[in-house]
């Protein structure tokens, strides 16, 4: 089932999430289904658990579609990741162009480390503790970031703010259009 989308300005957005344990869900795999779903049908590459308003510390990532020569190892690259929580940042500094589903139509270069170690539980709550390098690392960081009630355009320049604050503020007012289902503060 494709779920709305929430959009900046809705509360939940800047909620931090709380980790969940099997007894929360005992639907777990349908609402992993829905927020894979959700993500394609919307084009995106990942989608936390805030975006489809829960407060819970739930994100999804599927780097396949973008999968060719120049990036063979996203190939198969579809993982789930509850009860995140990075444990290490390192490597470079990296200024890349990110979006987020939640915020359509801004893309602004935000600034991340190239390397991060992240434990989580998959979606059979089997633990992992890996590291994530290069584009993963910044997908992830950027979903992670969600759990934490942190948006992309919380880590951009006070200019660039400035700029998108007309966006941002129709956002807020719920005149935003969108070829994905979502749902406003209003």
């Amino acid at each position: 089932m494709i779920l709305p989308i929430y959009i900046y300005g809705h509360p939940v957005l800047r909620k931090v999430t709380r980790d969940i344990d099997a007894n929360s869900y005992p639907n777990l795999k349908e609402l992993i289904d829905n927020m894979f779903e959700t993500m394609y049908q919307a084009e995106g590459v990942g989608l936390a658990a805030p975006q489809v308003g829960l407060e819970d510390r739930i994100f999804v990532v599927d780097l396949s579609p973008l999968a060719d020569e120049e990036h063979p190892e996203f190939k198969g690259m579809k993982k789930v990741f509850i009860n995140a929580h990075i444990t290490e940042r390192g490597g470079d500094m990296v200024i890349a162009e990110e979006g987020c589903l939640s915020i359509p139509g801004v893309h602004e270069k935000v600034s991340r480390e190239d390397e991060i170690r992240i434990s989580y539980l998959d979606e059979n709550l089997q633990a992992h503790d890996q590291i994530y390098k290069g584009y993963l690392a910044r997908v992830i960081q950027h979903e992670y970031d969600h759990l934490d009630g942190i948006l992309f355009t919380d880590k951009i320049s006070l200019l660039r703010k400035r700029m998108n604050k007309s966006k941002l503020t129709n956002m807020e007012k719920g005149k935003v259009a969108c070829d994905y289902r979502i749902k406003t503060v209003r």
